[in-house]
Parts: C-alpha cells; structure tokens; sequence
C-alpha cells in the first residue's frame, strides 16, 4: 500500500502532470532521448530541440546510421555535447548487441554510453514500468524539504538517507508516476528559490514547511567561485574563405568546429596570445588584424570572455597540430558546421558582412 507521501504526490500528478512530447510515447526511445536532454537542461528549452531531433532521427535504426557531424548539427546550442554523442554511440551499441530494441533493465541501461544510475532509473521506470527510483536534483531538494534533511545535500550521509526515502517511499507498479510527479513538483511549486507551499500537495506532511526553514533546504555545500577567463580567436581570410578548426572528439565542445585560438596567459597581450595559440595549434604564423568582437558566454564551470580579430597567414599552410581537422570554407556556408555558441555568434557576424 503507498505510503501517504506518495498517495498525496500521485493524486496532484493525475490531477496537474505537465503536457510533455515524450510522455506517454510507445516507443523506449523517445523517452531515453528526452531524458538525455534533460540532464542538466530545463524543459522548456528541450522541447523544440527534442521535436527537431525525433524528426530528424525518429528510430535507434536512424540515429545509429547517421553521421556524428549530422549528429551534432540537430543539438546545435543545447550544450553539454558529449551527452549527443553519447545518444550517437549508445544507438550503434543497442543495434549490435540488443537487436535494435532498448533494454528494459538498469543494469542493461546502465552498460550504455551516458546513461549513470539516474537515467537508468528514468528510462526503466517510466519506459518499462520498472520499481527503480530516478533520483535527479529535484527529486533531491523535494525529499530534502519534505524530510528536513540538514545536512548537505550532496554528501554521504544526505545521499545514503535519500536513497533510503526513496526506497521506503516508491509505490510497486506506479513508480514512473511517482518519479514524474516528483518531477513536476520540483520543477513547479517546490522550486529552488520562493517555493509556492500553498499549493503543494504535501504541504501538510512537509516537516521543513512545518518547521518553517523551507527556504533553507536543501543545505549546499559553499561552492568555489567561478573563474572567469579571457581568450581569444582567430578569423583568419583567405580567397573569400575563412579557416575553421574541428575540436577533438574528446573533451568541452568535442567533435564542433571553431574558430582557432585560446587562453591568454598572465600578463600576455591579446596579440601575443593569440599569435601563440596559432603556432601551437596550427604550425602556422599569422599577423593579427582588427578586432571583429568581443563575445561573452557562461559554461557550468568558468566564464570566458572571447576577444576575435581578423588575420591573416605569413608563413607555412596551416596544419592540424591539435585539431582534428581544418576546413577553408565561405561565409554563408558556415551554418552547415556544427558550433558552440560563441564561434556561431562570430560566424553570423561573418555571414552578414562583406568584409570577407
């Protein structure tokens, strides 16, 4: 029998569960995808990029025969790109060792690329109708205010109990209802700043809303600040065309292409930094131009502020040193390279301009 947590959580979900494109689909598939883009994702910016990649890729069959590039192009600007290659792998692997269909068990999800413990529970609850919990960060801070668990809640102990709850608590049979509604819940009353209590259907059990400390739960740890670093890169112009790079497969942005260039060091002029990061990139020397932009931008971890210029070759052909590969490619044909958000900020100033 459900315990009163999740009779009260399950009669809001029938009652208020979101209207989502994924839910409710017959095919396993739709809900990995959609849970890979969730990862670290809100859902109102999943929605269009998971709609365009089921038109693009609407089976396991079509993904794992399309091109990496073809890949990366679709999740163009939804970050976090090792999680579409990881989708790219995992297909190629369920085609060659579980037929073309997804595995229903976690520990079968599990043995796929990109899939950890969470989405394994995701999938195997909500695609398979597995008991498995999927205990993500707003089924976190939900337990951490409804338990009034005050200790950090990303430590030891804090995962050791909520792992706990989670168990104590799961309803046999309705599990991938329970987890969405957790979801739901945290996503739109328990929200991590002003949480609307009033409306919550736990109010009443919720010991941090008794108690009144619901705005200081989940306990964070402090966290470091975030390093802001200043970089640079380089348009260099040749014949009409331009000069991208293609990043390594592994690593931030792996597999995009880019416009050459990196981190400037202590005490180095932009210039100089640039001039360096060619050399060291390409083989190549250049004499550096007028500057094109400043673009600013925000990943998970740092900042970085991007300092573009105009260049051009007074040396040897550039090589691939360390990128995989170099493209000499026009202005307008620059869309059909997959980018990370600030190279396609520079490459729409180079497509709406006659300076090139």
């Amino acid at each position: 029998m459900p315990t009163e947590f999740a009779r009260l959580l399950i009669g809001w979900y029938a009652e208020h569960a979101r209207d989502l494109p994924w839910r409710g689909a017959a095919d396993p598939y739709a809900v990995w995808v959609s849970e890979i883009m969730l990862q670290q994702t809100r859902v109102d910016t999943v929605i269009g990029y998971y709609q365009r990649w089921m038109t693009r890729f609407p089976t396991i069959q079509a993904l794992a025969q399309s091109e990496e590039q073809d890949v990366l192009q679709v999740w163009e600007g939804l970050g976090y790109y090792s999680r579409a290659r990881s989708l790219h792998r995992g297909a190629r692997v369920v085609m060659e060792r579980f037929g073309g269909n997804l595995p229903a068990t976690r520990v079968e999800l599990e043995s796929l690329p990109g899939i950890g413990r969470y989405t394994a529970g995701a999938i195997a609850s909500m695609a398979f109708g597995q008991d498995e919990p999927a205990l993500d960060g707003n089924l976190r801070r939900v337990l951490a205010r409804v338990f009034n668990i005050a200790v950090p809640i990303d430590s030891p102990l804090a995962l050791q109990h909520l792992d706990q709850l989670m168990t104590e608590h799961l309803p046999s049979g309705q599990a991938g209802d329970f987890n969405q509604a957790m979801m739901d819940l945290g996503a739109t009353l328990c929200t991590p700043r002003s949480p609307d209590c009033g409306k919550c259907p736990l109010e009443l059990i919720c010991q941090a809303r008794l108690t009144g400390v619901q705005e200081e739960r989940p306990v964070k740890k402090n966290r470091p600040r975030v390093p802001h670093y200043i970089v640079t890169a380089a348009v260099i112009r040749r014949n009409g065309q331009v000069l991208i790079a293609r990043r390594p497969a592994n690593g931030l942005l792996g597999g995009l292409w880019e416009f050459p260039g990196g981190k400037q060091e202590s005490g180095e002029a932009l210039t100089d930094c640039l001039q360096r990061e060619i050399l060291e990139e390409l083989g190549a020397q250049i004499e550096v131009g007028p500057e094109l932009g400043v673009f600013n931008h925000a990943y998970t971890h740092f900042k970085v502020t991007l300092h573009a210029f105009y260049c051009t070759l007074t040396g040897v052909e550039p090589q691939p040193v360390e990128a995989s590969d170099l493209r000499w490619v026009l202005p307008r044909d620059l869309a059909a390279f997959p980018m990370g958000k600030i190279d396609r900020k520079i490459a729409l100033v180079l497509s709406s301009t006659d300076e090139i």
